[in-house]
């Protein structure tokens, strides 16, 4: 497979020739929706809470002594089997973050890629730069290169000019190549990519 390589104006300076090794073959969704699913759970907060009957208000005193009143036996007013009392079990703050293995995010992010190169929604470019930061100057590219909606920008470096261009751009994310994930991809309308950043991913997911 071969995919053009354009620049900012949109304008055809050679071409690209993809590993059929690498985004080639079956679209293995199942990666795609581990990666997301794992990338989703590390971002969950994890602030949720319920008092034990250690840490709702209350005294501790023995409301009645333990025989002889015909009632219940109970030690204070705090514990669970009473209306106000403390939680057994509850939820407490807690990380929902955990690891895949290396080889599933890898095969995530390659089928992710091979997924929007198939529907042609990935543009490479030979260079994403701005003359200055401005984010006229960056919706402008952005618009020369056809792509509107939520973008996703790859570069191997990305530029602080860029950065600061399109962070107020709606929808428009730009990362490092050696941190873009799955979810990142899956999540976007369109891809745009320099073509060193896609050397480097197709050498990397190889």
């Amino acid at each position: 497979m071969t995919v053009d390589v354009v620049n900012a104006q949109n304008e055809k300076v050679g071409s690209f020739e993809l590993r059929d090794e690498v985004f080639g073959g079956r679209i293995k969704t199942d990666l795609i929706h581990e990666s997301v699913v794992r990338a989703n759970a590390a971002d969950r907060r994890g602030t949720h809470a319920t008092k034990t009957r250690a840490l709702v208000s209350g005294s501790g005193k023995k409301p009645w002594r333990q025989k002889g009143t015909g009632r219940a036996r109970v030690g204070e007013i705090r514990n669970p089997l009473w209306r106000k009392g403390g939680t057994v079990f509850g939820p407490q703050p807690r990380s929902y973050e955990y690891q895949l293995p290396k080889k599933v995010e890898k095969g995530a992010l390659r089928a992710a890629l091979a997924q929007k190169l198939r529907d042609q929604q990935v543009v490479v470019v030979d260079a994403l730069t701005v003359s200055e930061i401005k984010t006229k100057a960056a919706a402008e590219m952005l618009r020369r290169l056809g792509v509107e909606g939520k973008t996703l920008l790859v570069d191997v470096k990305p530029e602080d000019k860029l950065a600061l261009s399109v962070r107020n751009i709606e929808g428009v994310r730009l990362v490092a190549s050696n941190r873009v994930s799955a979810r990142d991809v899956m999540d976007t309308r369109r891809v745009v990519l320099t073509r060193a950043a896609l050397e480097k991913l197709q050498e990397a997911l190889g």
